[in-house]
């Protein structure tokens, strides 16, 4: 059997070309274009042995007609002309009867976006279901040997997004990523963790695989401690469920109109402003967009047009924007900032093993779960750990211990920021561990 795969996924020339007909065909008085394209592999395995191979491609096109200030949308998932040019006059007759749109805004003129394309890897994108699965068998053959229960994902995937409209803007790009997820489990004990990189071999699923081997048994037996205010650090995998919180949130619209923790108000309550430029976290929290860090490597360009250009977000604990629609930004006399992805916050060379062994007492958290809002309006969240939950004493895990649930304000939480270690990839996000000096706590949970 091969080890190598083609994908499947339309060609520059002919995605270009498939664009630039449907705006030729459009007889509205403006057109968006918008395509997506992917091809996806994922192998699941669950107690130490494969127990799926999916293979799916998927391909969206997505034409939006404009008359005046009334637009409609319409989308297809076939390629064949006659279905597209369906579409396209569905669009249209649907925006000729839409209302129109009070916070309307016009077409994007022609944009310039960065010369370096998203990162490729061809073997990554023409891995075989029998390669993947040899990579599963050694990752289940290591858990055996361990005599724990494995499971967890292996998946690839290589990805094309193009759009175009009637004034000139034109862009397309491709690109890969890869995803190993690995969980196990050995009677009361589990550990996970995740990797995500552009490239299969950039992927350390055998490192991976032993560490989450040895937390898992080293978890087994849990004590119990009393729900309270802590010390706390928080492995790169469980920081990366909290920090895009905060991201998500800063959003210029909700904080001028007095709905954010990013509001300014005055004594009646009223919204004034909001707080870019304060001092709001601690100085050693840095956040950009970096669509191009080395980890990274992601699209040019955003799903309405907008370049994805590097932004200072937080630079030293202080917000430096917020996020800014096309509209909100019409609305404010402002720029317009795109989405604030993919989210970049730096390190430090320190190891967590160095957070750690430079830590009195703290409570360390492999994994947060299942968070989710107290009051938008502040940022207060809940959530519970998982994992691998371990009591830190005089610099060295003590003990493994029952999992907590959490409520906690995110931004409080950012202002006790007091170490960082070294970035890693999750997804699409690349953040360090962290320790921070008081994070509240207030139950114990059943959860393994």
């Amino acid at each position: 059997m091969s080890l190598t795969t083609a994908p499947a996924l339309l060609g520059e020339d002919e995605t270009l070309s498939l664009i630039e007909s449907v705006i030729q065909q459009s007889e509205a008085e403006g057109v968006f274009v918008s395509l997506d394209e992917e091809e996806s592999a994922l192998t699941r395995f669950s107690e130490n042995q494969i127990a799926q191979n999916v293979n799916t491609h998927r391909f969206q096109l997505s034409i939006t007609s404009y008359f005046g200030k009334r637009s409609a949308t319409s989308t297809t998932t076939d390629l064949e002309p006659d279905a597209i040019a369906r579409t396209l006059r569905r669009s249209e007759e649907l925006a000729r009867f839409a209302p129109e749109d009070p916070e309307w805004v016009p077409l994007l003129e022609p944009q310039t976006y960065d010369d370096r394309a998203p990162g490729f890897d061809r073997a990554t994108a023409t891995l075989s279901p029998l390669k993947r699965g040899e990579t599963i068998e050694r990752v289940c053959t290591l858990s055996k040997r361990a005599g724990v229960e494995g499971s967890g994902t292996l998946s690839t995937s290589v990805f094309q997004q193009a759009l175009g409209n009637s004034l000139g803007v034109r862009s397309r790009d491709r690109g890969t990523r890869s995803d190993f997820s690995f969980t196990a489990r050995i009677e009361n004990g589990s550990s996970w963790s995740r990797n995500t990189a552009l490239a299969i071999a950039r992927l350390p699923y055998l490192e991976t695989t032993q560490t989450v081997i040895d937390r898992a048994k080293q978890s087994m037996n849990p004590r119990e401690i009393k729900p309270g205010v802590y010390p706390v650090i928080f492995n790169s995998s469980a920081f990366a469920d909290l920090l895009p919180w905060i991201v998500w949130n800063l959003d210029a619209r909700a904080a001028d109109e007095g709905r954010s923790f990013m509001s300014r108000t005055n004594e009646q309550g009223k919204p004034i402003g909001n707080r870019v430029g304060e001092q709001l976290f601690s100085p050693l929290v840095r956040v950009q967009r970096d669509r191009a860090h080395p980890l990274l490597q992601t699209s040019r360009f955003f799903s309405n047009g907008l370049p994805n250009t590097p932004l200072d977000i937080i630079h030293n604990g202080i917000p430096q924007t917020l996020s800014y629609s096309r509209y909100w930004a019409q609305h404010q006399s402002k720029e317009p900032t795109g989405s604030f992805y993919p989210i970049v916050m730096a390190g430090t060379e320190q190891s967590l093993s160095d957070l750690i062994a430079q830590t009195e007492r703290a409570i360390l958290i492999n994994r947060a779960w299942y968070v989710r809002y107290t009051n938008p309006r502040t940022l207060e969240v809940t959530g519970m750990t998982r994992d691998g939950t371990f009591w830190v004493e005089n610099g060295q895990i003590a003990y493994p211990i029952k999992n907590l649930r959490f409520n906690q304000s995110l931004p409080e939480m950012l202002l006790n920021v007091d170490a960082l270690s070294t970035v890693q990839r999750y997804g699409s996000t690349v953040i360090p561990g962290v320790r921070i000096s008081a994070f509240n706590f207030s139950s114990v949970t059943d959860s393994v």
